[in-house]
């Protein structure tokens, strides 16, 4: 099952007031795995970035000026993401943004049950705690030190760690520093997860084949 983790940065937090879009970041998912796959461009909003985004994720006018528009990157855009599942944390922000560039093209809107929001399932699991993406990475001890400024493919990395922990397809990653009695001492203790299958290499397969035979021979011949 493939899906992808999508986030976007804008020139401020209300569509309404004409705000657009400076940046997309989009990575894929295979089975709730990271593959190379991704979808990422700044865009030229053609208009002013205000203060308190440019505060936010650092992209200045001048940055953004000679960027393409979202009108020649859309059909790729809708491409990438066409019958996959979108996860996005606080999907109403980002799809209110995306529909709006959609609409202003004639195109159709990217509809809701398309969207996983990482936002409500965490809303869900942790009532009443805190569920920022900063928060969430503080609680499942994922390294968000890279996060600087707001950008969207860095939230999209860890977006896609803390989706992987929300919905527990996880394998443990434990920290052997620690003491074991402390361990066992502490019912809260928190330990980061990660998901990843190996895949044995062409030398390998072809030695567990040989062995394989050997083993048959000796045993039956």
């Amino acid at each position: 099952m493939k899906e992808i983790v999508l986030d976007t940065e804008t020139t401020g937090l209300s569509v309404e007031n004409g705000h657009r879009i400076v940046e997309i970041g989009c990575i894929e998912l295979d089975n709730q795995i990271l593959t190379s796959n991704r979808f990422h461009c700044y865009l030229n909003p053609q208009r002013k970035v205000s203060k308190a985004a440019f505060k936010v994720h650092g992209y200045s006018d001048e940055f953004l000026s000679d960027k393409k528009k979202f009108s020649e990157i859309a059909d790729d855009f809708i491409k990438f993401i066409s019958d996959k599942k979108l996860i996005i944390h606080n999907a109403q922000f980002d799809l209110s943004h995306l529909n709006n560039e959609f609409k202003l093209l004639g195109k159709k809107p990217i509809p809701k049950d398309q969207v996983i929001d990482t936002l409500d399932i965490a809303r869900e699991k942790f009532p009443g705690s805190q569920i920022s993406l900063d928060a969430l990475c503080k609680r499942f001890r994922i390294d968000n030190s890279k996060r600087k400024l707001h950008t969207a493919l860095v939230d999209c990395e860890l977006l896609s760690k803390v989706y992987v922990n929300l919905i527990d397809q996880k394998e443990p990653k434990l920290n052997f520093s620690e003491k074991k009695d402390q361990v066992e001492n502490n019912e809260n203790t928190i330990v980061s997860f990660c998901k990843k299958i190996i895949q044995p290499s062409t030398n390998e397969l072809e030695k567990h084949q040989n062995f394989l035979k050997k083993s048959l021979k000796k045993n039956y011949f």
